[in-house]
């Protein structure tokens, strides 16, 4: 498809030959902004804006907690469960999404507190 409307083919391929998977996750995390989740304290996700508890599905291959994740699928079951799952940062989704993430409509949760944190850096890097 890319070849027959004349759009180049590119790659994100550092100079070592591996995948920049940063590059992979910022684009995924500039489409998906709306569908974050948030670690909070108690172990959980919280889904941003919509105050959702959700977990990682178990059968996500993300080992780890990641403090922000992007999902694609809810998936409600005997929990609520979060699919196709990648992690993402706060400073990306700040940077890319300010007026989803304007904290003046934003409800009062931790994740709040992390983005309030997250701008706070962003204007000291002078953006």
């Amino acid at each position: 498809i890319m070849t027959r409307l004349d759009i180049p083919l590119v790659t994100c391929r550092g100079r070592n030959g591996n995948y920049d998977t940063n590059a992979i996750r910022m684009a995924l995390t500039s489409a998906m902004y709306m569908q974050v989740a948030y670690l909070q304290r108690a172990g959980s996700y919280l889904t941003v804006k919509d105050n959702q508890i959700v977990y990682i599905h178990p059968s996500s291959s993300i080992e780890d907690k990641p403090q922000w994740v992007i999902f694609e699928e809810f998936a409600l079951t005997s929990k609520n469960y979060i699919r196709t799952v990648t992690t993402t940062r706060g400073e990306w989704l700040v940077d890319m999404a300010p007026h989803y993430f304007d904290l003046e409509n934003f409800p009062e949760c931790e994740a709040k507190d992390e983005l309030v944190l997250e701008y706070k850096k962003k204007m000291r890097r002078g953006g």
